[in-house]
């Protein structure tokens, strides 16, 4: 292991980065595993406060659109004292498999940080010095935008899709008993999604790096791409145009960004060439 780190990347073997790689895998899964065993312990605070959190109406969503609801005088469902559907296990291990799977997530999106930067480590030597002193940068803004978008998936979709899936109802004789795996994806997709979505800067900014997208094809496809988030819109929240606005304004936002970020990279990129042919 010390022999292939301290050997030159620019000489090491197919199998020598395929060693390289398996021991940042090895490293970024023990560091899930401990997190995931701290959630593991934490199970109340887990499942109560955090899985379960959505589910009850002093939930800081439904306040908020009770609020305004409220304010401007609309009888609203999330005004109501609860949702009018049970939780409930069908399996002998369902429980417990939720309890072991809910505490692996947890410690992947905790740990999210530390496994990308193993992953910058494995494919930093294959930059350039003034793209690797970046580094540091690009971690934290990553991290930053895979969290922000967690927490808009967990504040914003989840509580939006839980309160008008777990409400709607084809017939007053089926009543909703929601399986706790049912439940417990719903808010593991939402959040995890979310947080990839949010990663959309970062994505177009690779891809602008190796030629794959340019300003003028986000520009072509942007009517096309806002049309996309308005039929996802209109999928994860309830049939009201307030909801659909809320969760696809953010998307609109980070697409219009990542136009900009495009635009910045492809200048450089530009400026480089103009200096190589000029050298040259």
């Amino acid at each position: 292991m010390a022999k292939t780190e301290t050997q030159d990347p620019n000489e090491m073997s197919f199998l020598d980065h395929l060693e390289e790689l398996r021991w940042h895998l090895i490293r970024s899964t023990i560091a899930i595993v401990i997190v995931a065993c701290g959630a593991f312990i934490m199970k109340d605070f887990i499942f109560d406060t955090v899985i379960f959190g959505p589910k009850k109406m002093d939930f800081p969503t439904y306040q908020f659109f009770c609020k305004i609801a409220t304010f401007f005088g609309i009888d609203s469902e999330f005004c109501s004292d609860a949702l009018p559907f049970t939780i409930q296990n069908r399996t002998m291990a369902g429980q417990f498999s939720a309890h072991i799977w809910t505490s692996i997530w947890a410690g992947f999106i905790i740990a999210f940080p530390y496994v990308l930067w193993e992953l910058w480590r494995f494919i930093s030597p294959g930059l350039h010095d003034n793209e690797r002193k970046y580094s540091k940068g690009f971690i934290l803004v990553a991290s930053s935008l895979f969290f922000l978008g967690v927490l808009f998936g967990y504040y914003v979709v989840a509580p939006l899709s839980i309160n008008f899936l777990g409400t709607y109802q084809v017939s007053k004789e089926v009543l909703n008993e929601i399986d706790i795996s049912s439940f417990i994806a719903t808010v593991r997709a939402s959040v995890i999604a979310c947080g990839i979505m949010f990663e959309l800067p970062i994505i177009i900014y690779f891809l602008t790096k190796v030629g794959l997208v340019t300003p003028e094809i986000l520009k072509k496809y942007r009517k096309i791409a806002l049309v996309i988030v308005l039929i996802l819109s209109a999928i994860i929240t309830p049939p009201d145009v307030a909801s659909q606005i809320v969760v696809a304004v953010p998307v609109l936002i980070l697409y219009q960004i990542s136009i900009y970020i495009s635009k910045v990279v492809l200048k450089k990129e530009l400026k480089k060439q103009k200096k190589h042919a000029q050298s040259s």
